[in-house]
């Protein structure tokens, strides 16, 4: 998943949590349930890094590229808690408490014996949450700075419409997630909205 969003334009943290009950159905495990100390806030996901790594993105933006603005190189890597990719991967769809984590990291260059190309930096710039919460309306995102709790970004923001109007599988970037989108294309859970997108693709 990847995600932009204009408040922060770093992606998106999912966190979740999801085991198959016999029937099926999801069932959130306490230590990866997203947890909210009042209603515009979200806890910082702990160890997210141990969650299902997705994948990498590198300079990608929605929108063209503004003329003048700063230049440089920035990494996004997204992860997604194990109990909701082991359900997409049944499924194709994601259950209620995914959470899908977003780190941005500069892109560094020649260092050590690195001479050409570039390599993470090891300051995180900004993190996002995207979260799938149906006590909570459903899908939000979250603002993570580094200190404390992330801040719930509102409803009116673009990304929420973006997604919906982009995303190829629940409101979710699963286009940019290359283990993924096989999953969603013999599940048949694509989105009409992007299966017309890219119809001609």
């Amino acid at each position: 998943m990847h995600f932009k969003l204009p408040v922060a334009a770093f992606g998106v943290f999912v966190f979740g949590v999801l085991a198959a009950s016999v029937h099926g159905a999801a069932k959130p495990e306490a230590e990866t349930v997203p947890s909210y100390p009042d209603a515009t806030h979200m806890n910082t996901p702990v160890d997210y890094r141990e969650w299902i790594y997705l994948s990498t993105g590198l300079d990608m933006s929605y929108a063209p590229r503004i003329a003048g603005t700063a230049n440089h190189s920035m990494f996004d890597n997204v992860f997604v808690n194990p109990e909701a990719y082991r359900y997409f991967k049944q499924n194709g769809v994601w259950p209620d408490k995914t959470v899908m984590v977003l780190e941005v990291r500069g892109a560094e260059g020649a260092a050590s014996i690195n001479k050409s190309g570039h390599f993470q930096s090891e300051s995180l710039m900004g993190a996002e949450a995207h979260v799938k919460d149906n006590s909570r309306g459903g899908w939000t995102f979250y603002s993570f700075d580094g200190n404390g709790p992330g801040t719930l970004i509102p409803k009116a923001a673009d990304c929420y419409s973006c997604h919906e109007a982009h995303g190829a599988v629940d409101t979710t970037f699963v286009q940019f997630y290359p283990t993924l989108m096989p999953i969603a294309r013999d599940k048949k859970t694509l989105s009409t909205a992007y299966q017309r997108e890219n119809s001609g693709k």
